[in-house]
């Protein structure tokens, strides 16, 4: 797929992975609208990479459905979705509080969020992205449409204490990849997936740094942090590539994750 002149959504694109890949569609002449709900941010990378901001929230269908229409009014029909939105916590199925003794389990309105905002807000985006890449003629003789890039997690394979929420939605994730490609064969769209492992986003940059040294540690080979670049120029040959279809790939530089 050649990417000058194209339209893209990002989502989550505000910061991390997604605002990485909006600067990196944009440099290669994709029109980028990035879909977010911070409303700080997200203006200023929209407006750096001469895109379109939209304010939405993944879990709320009106507000899916607001975005695709300002982005499409201010930049045309996407041919490239690619979805970074994401969250997740730390919260043990079942515990004994240390100090009382007391007994909790995992709340399951915290559970059903994760599961809201990192799977089904992902599938929301997906099915209606399709729909409008559809609508439109192939962009070559072999009949390609457009392609969508999932965001999971190397938490889907190998999830730690605590995961069991987010491990959940993002092995969701991975596992509705290939079916969604199939979907979509005939209409020319292709469908893959990331698995990121540590990777130097926002979040992790707010731990102090002897925790960020000791995950840095854990990592075989580069002994580091992921950069969201890296995550980004796999993206974008996910996108150039056309015979890239149906895949859920690791990016982790080789890390199985411990317990915890």
């Amino acid at each position: 797929m050649k990417l000058d002149g194209l339209s893209a959504v990002v989502t989550g694109g505000a910061s991390g992975l997604g605002a990485a890949t909006a600067r990196a569609l944009a440099a290669a002449g994709v029109k980028v609208a990035i879909f977010d709900r911070d409303a700080d941010k997200g203006p200023v990378v929209a407006a750096e990479v001469g895109g379109v901001f939209c304010r939405v929230d993944v879990t709320d269908d009106a507000s899916v459905d607001a975005g695709f229409a300002a982005a499409r009014a201010a930049i045309g029909q996407e041919r490239i979705l690619v979805n970074c939105a994401g969250t997740g916590n730390a919260i043990k199925t079942a515990s004994r509080d240390k100090q009382t003794g007391e007994i909790r389990h995992f709340p399951l309105d915290a559970f059903n969020m994760i599961i809201q905002i990192n799977l089904v807000g992902t599938f929301r985006c997906i099915a209606k992205s399709a729909a409008g890449m559809m609508s439109l003629p192939p962009l070559d003789e072999s009949g390609e449409r457009g392609v969508i890039i999932n965001t999971a997690s190397v938490a889907a394979e190998d999830g730690q204490i605590g995961q069991a929420a987010y491990s959940a939605s993002k092995g969701g994730v991975v596992g509705m990849t290939l079916p969604i490609a199939r979907d979509l064969a005939s209409e020319g769209i292709r469908v893959n997936t990331i698995l990121p492992g540590i990777f130097n986003t926002p979040l992790l940059q707010a731990a102090p740094q002897n925790v960020k040294d000791a995950l840095a540690a854990s990592v075989p080979f580069p002994r580091r942090l992921g950069a969201p670049e890296e995550y980004a120029s796999l993206a974008l040959e996910m996108c150039r590539n056309s015979y890239f279809n149906g895949e859920d790939v690791r990016l982790d530089g080789a890390i199985r994750m411990a317990p915890r």
